[in-house]
């Protein structure tokens, strides 16, 4: 009846998993920031020739909150960025501008 297709909405993990297995083929080290004495790290640490990319996974229209906010302003004051990555799209694609500088 209908010719729309309704596209399922990936939950938060499922987008950091995906990226995360994207980003190991691509010769990133991948690592899950767990941080008992300081909440709101962002989720994940990627490392490869000497550069760092950290990112924080959001379901589909989510926005860090608050207290993640603060600490991702903390991580650009000290030089480090914190890509807010809401689909596996917007994953792999910056991983794949990474690769293309590269080049």
């Amino acid at each position: 009846m209908f010719d729309k297709k309704i596209k399922k909405k990936q939950r938060e993990s499922d987008i950091e998993n995906k990226v995360t297995q994207f980003a190991k083929r691509a010769g990133w080290l991948g690592y899950k920031w767990v941080s008992p004495s300081q909440r709101w790290v962002p989720d994940h640490l990627y490392f490869k020739n000497g550069r760092v990319k950290m990112i924080e996974f959001k379901a589909l229209g989510k926005f860090p909150s608050k207290g993640q906010a603060i600490v991702h302003k903390m991580l650009l004051k000290a030089g480090f960025k914190v890509h807010v990555i809401d689909t596996v799209e917007k994953g792999v694609t910056l991983f794949e501008e990474d690769e293309e500088c590269d080049q």
